[in-house]
């Protein structure tokens, strides 16, 4: 009696998924990121922001690691790990937000440059040219330094920074999509041009873009603590990675730790990202299926 095989199809998410498992680099870049997360969000229940935070205690300044103060206090007296976790929070807000809104302007951006013909798609991509031709450091300085230092603007020069890279990105993943047949059956059968978008491209487009987001997270990290340190992001007496660097590194040698511990948790998010970032691009490759 011959047996009829069935085979089970599986969708790219649960194939993605069984690989980035597999990838143990990426699960500790996971677990370890997750940790800072976690620790970061939930550190207003174990520090008030008026007094643990901000509140200075000039006697008592540049004390080193103690059990009161596992990571010791900074050039104010204020308590450094609080300040750290603080600051992760402002920095990890800033970034997701900023590719949030640089992500948001790319898909619009990108489909439109590639669904509303050559005209559109030659005028965007040209704009889009001429911003990413200034060095994306360079770009991020001169918007900062037009806008007023804050933490919605410093969202912004993210996203703006960010949009032309997108953009590009969409496009190209548009590109192999909206020539496809079921593409234009769609169209034959009366779709609108945003359910089209919405339902039948982007879905098939989006996912070389989900590795692009997750690094330039470790990116966007690394430049708001680069602005912070600068004096272009943000602004004291609000904590942040690069401004706690910047205004610890006079005491380098009297005190080591105001500079060297939030330069360790900045590196150590950035390679977490990085470890998430190329597990989770190898897992959605196809060319890595067995």
């Amino acid at each position: 009696m011959n047996k009829r095989i069935v085979y089970k199809r599986r969708s790219l998410w649960i194939d993605a998924w069984k690989r980035l498992r597999r990838n143990k680099t990426a699960v500790f870049g996971m677990i370890l990121f997750a940790i800072i997360v976690i620790v970061c969000v939930a550190s207003p229940l174990f520090y008030d922001y008026f007094d643990d935070i901000v509140m200075v205690d000039v006697p008592n300044r540049l004390q080193g690691p103690s059990r009161a103060h596992i990571f010791g206090l900074d050039e104010l007296g204020r308590d450094m790990l609080g300040r750290i976790l603080w600051g992760g929070r402002t920095t990890l807000l800033i970034s997701v937000c900023g590719l949030a809104i640089g992500l948001f302007l790319g898909i619009i951006l990108g489909t439109a440059s590639t669904f509303y013909g050559r005209l559109a798609d030659t005028v965007i991509m040209r704009v889009m040219d001429v911003i990413m031709s200034v060095p994306p450091l360079l770009l991020m300085i001169s918007l900062a330094t037009v806008m007023t230092p804050s933490t919605v603007s410093l969202m912004f020069v993210i996203g703006l920074a960010m949009m032309p890279g997108q953009a590009r990105m969409i496009r190209g993943q548009v590109l192999q999509v909206v020539e496809k047949e079921y593409i234009e059956a769609v169209r034959i059968q009366g779709a609108s041009d945003l359910k089209i978008i919405a339902f039948h491209i982007l879905p098939n487009a989006i996912s070389p873009v989900i590795t692009a987001v997750i690094m330039d997270i470790a990116f966007a990290v690394g430049i708001i603590s680069t602005l912070s340190f600068m004096g272009l992001g943000v602004q004291p007496p609000d904590p942040e990675w690069g401004s706690m660097l910047a205004g610890g590194r006079q005491y380098l040698r009297v005190a080591w730790h105001i500079t060297t511990i939030p330069g360790i948790v900045l590196m150590i998010t950035i390679i977490a990202l990085t470890l998430v970032g190329d597990g989770v691009r190898d897992a959605l490759d196809p060319r890595m299926k067995r």
